[in-house]
């Protein structure tokens, strides 16, 4: 077997699992009443088809005051019918199942809970929030701990195998860990003994209330990553004396939510944060859960072979690919849609109220409803494009069992993906081109590179269905000068075609513009590698190391016309790319207005009046337009025409891959 310690058996108490590979809790939003829904039904039972050992759902609020909307509740009985229709079609489908003991404490909105004042350890105010929440009164923390101890007993009547208490990501209990949220002066705060006392009562509580074999996991965090929080020396020992109070796995993450350093963008290197699991597994004799940005086959093995963890979690991943376990166990792992931690289609949704949904897989969460049925009628599709949406296309009408072409004027498939090439951070979408392209290669797909497709060239082929998906092309704005020599498209410079010079303007403040301005601002930083060797080496001071980390040889500035830039970023991106340019020092300008361009640089207007900007170069990131005049042309040539992503209106890569999804469901 390719994968002989990822598809081995793994005991956890009493419970047997088939596999290491776990897919761990996740917001979701399938249930807006609390209720079990057949989505949420549909969506755990398409993953214990595809293979996956153990899943935990969640979170689960164990009280009306420590949740949010859309979430799975398990805080009364009236819940248990439904919650008991869940775990008996996971566990019917081959995989087993545990749920997830949710309270937020201060991470909770008020407006959720009908205005009511959150609670936790102490009056801290949380910037997740924006609120202040009250300190538990003493006599309330049994009260509190015992909702836990209910939940867990409720979660056993219905049927889950195991409960896990979340003690990470700077809710509840880690509001009681923390001396940053834990300013009490009782018997629950202070000391390190005395801050883990509200966790370590919930665990005897929840070990009283199931009995002594029922499996109970924790998720903790590894390192608070919050400045005078716990690091892993502290949740070592956390660890261990919740070990000793009854817990048989720990679950190790990273931060909390209002952490600055990232966590789950695809900034992380993949597998960033093993090392704290590794620090867990040292300090406790039960097996321990790795997980952040592991979302490859191969990574999890690697990590389990050496040791580092007992288990390891993929949930994105197989959010991304419900069928990854069974294509790695079959030896087909080259056809595994990998997440590539974009974060668009699920907490940038979820962060809009939004139920979840994936950009490489748009049938996420709508399992039920989106069904690729073999087609009626093959017919002969010719899809133009090779970009995303073309490529997904493609590959849904072939495993409909449609006889397909794909056709791309340039030598590559991937359009505007590929530009992410070069981009610091944002390398993983290639993945997701390549993951396409091995798909198109295993369903046959006949691809025509440097081909430009014309309409003699349609009637000549003859196709039942044609899908136009040829993509959009840069805007050259209307700017005095834009013609110059010194002028170069975004789109240019990131896919190597053009050079620029040391001073560099970036017209354009969208995501174009700012990831243009993080590949230049970059040039000249260390690389992971050098930095090794000078690191371990002592060749240079930390001083002139960190220098040489955040400082290229480019002086970067954006000028953008309106007041905010990245407003096409999602919401838990942008603030790290906004992160990234400052430490690179790149300069950006809002509300302000490029009005001319010289040999010599940018002139422009703001507030403040007219004004210079010295450049070498002047980079244009002013949006782009559809190709899409090839429609009219063809027409007339074939049955059914279809025109999708960028050549019927510019969008993101999620929303042009759902395009070509349901298109290829449409043929």
């Amino acid at each position: 077997m390719q994968f002989p310690y990822l598809f081995s058996p793994m005991r956890i108490s009493s419970l047997e699992l088939k596999n290491r590979i776990v897919m761990t809790a996740m917001h979701l939003g399938y249930t807006p009443d609390g209720e079990v829904t057949d989505r949420l039904v549909d969506f755990y039972v398409q993953r214990a088809k595809g293979g996956v050992g153990f899943i935990i759902v969640g979170g689960c609020p164990i009280d009306e005051y420590g949740g949010m909307s859309n979430m799975v509740c398990i805080h009364d009985d009236r819940y248990v019918p439904g919650l008991r229709r869940l775990t008996e079609a996971v566990r019917s489908s081959g995989a087993r199942i545990a749920a997830q003991l949710y309270q937020a404490g201060r991470y909770t909105h008020s407006s959720m809970i009908g205005g009511r004042k959150p609670f936790s350890a102490s009056a801290v105010r949380s910037k997740f929030t924006g609120e202040t929440p009250r300190a538990l009164e003493l006599e309330e923390i049994p009260e509190v701990q015992d909702r836990f101890a209910e939940a867990a007993l409720r979660a056993k009547k219905a049927g889950f195998d195991a409960v896990e208490i979340l003690a990470s990501a700077g809710y509840l209990i880690s509001q009681f860990l923390s001396p940053i949220t834990n300013l009490r002066e009782d018997a629950y705060g202070g000391s390190l003994e005395n801050r883990m006392r509200f966790g370590l009562e919930i665990v005897e509580k929840v070990r009283s209330a199931v009995g002594p074999n029922y499996p109970i996991l924790m998720r903790v965090a590894g390192n608070e990553f919050m400045e005078g929080g716990n690091t892993n020396r502290e949740a070592k020992i956390f660890a261990s004396e919740a070990e000793n109070r009854g817990v048989d796995l720990f679950n190790v993450t990273g931060g909390w939510h209002e952490t600055r350093i990232p966590q789950l963008t695809m900034g992380v290197p993949r597998r960033a944060y093993v090392y704290l699991a590794r620090g867990i597994k040292s300090a406790v004799s039960v097996p321990v859960l790795a997980s952040n940005r592991i979302n490859d086959p191969y990574l999890a093995e690697e990590i389990l072979r050496n040791g580092e963890a007992d288990l390891v979690t993929m949930a994105r991943g197989l959010l991304a690919d419900p069928d990854l376990p069974e294509k790695a166990r079959h030896g087909k792992e080259n056809l595994i849609y990998h997440c590539v931690a974009c974060n668009q289609g699920c907490f940038d949704s979820i962060f809009r109220f939004q139920p979840a949904t994936c950009l490489v897989n748009p049938r996420a969460g709508k399992e039920g409803e989106l069904i690729p049925k073999p087609a009626a009628k093959p017919k002969k599709v010719l899809i133009i494009g090779g970009g995303p949406a073309g490529m997904k296309a493609a590959c849904t009408a072939a495993e409909r069992g449609h006889k397909v072409t794909l056709a791309e004027k340039k030598g590559v498939l991937g359009g505007q993906l590929l530009l992410n090439r070069h981009i610091p951070g944002r390398g993983e979408l290639v993945t997701a081109v390549q993951d396409l392209i091995s798909n198109l290669e295993a369903l046959d797909v006949e691809v025509l590179l440097n081909t430009k497709v014309d309409a003699s060239f349609v009637k000549e082929m003859g196709p039942d269905t044609v899908v136009l998906a040829a993509g959009a092309s840069p805007i050259l704005p209307d700017i005095p000068g834009a013609d110059g020599q010194n002028v170069v498209q975004a789109w240019d410079v990131l896919a190597g075609k053009a050079g620029v010079g040391q001073q560099v303007v970036i017209v354009g403040g969208n995501a174009v513009g700012l990831e243009t301005a993080l590949y230049l601002g970059n040039l000249g930083t260390l690389s992971p590698e050098v930095l090794h060797f000078l690191m371990v080496n002592r060749a240079e001071s930390i001083d002139t190391i960190t220098e040489l980390l955040n400082k290229g040889f480019k002086e970067v500035t954006v000028v953008e016309m309106t007041k905010k830039v990245g407003k096409d970023i999602g919401l838990t991106t942008r603030w790290t790319v906004m992160a990234e340019l400052r430490r690179l020092g790149v300069k950006i300008m809002t509300g302000t207005k490029a009005m001319g361009i010289r040999h010599d640089g940018l002139e422009i207007e703001n507030a403040e009046g007219s004004g210079f900007i010295p450049a070498d170069s002047v980079v244009i990131a002013a949006g782009s337009k559809a190709e899409n005049s090839l429609q009219k042309q063809i027409e007339g040539l074939v049955g059914d025409l279809y025109l999708i992503g960028d050549a019927k209106e510019p969008r993101n890569a999620l929303e042009a891959i759902k395009e070509g999804y349901l298109t290829g469901l449409a043929i």
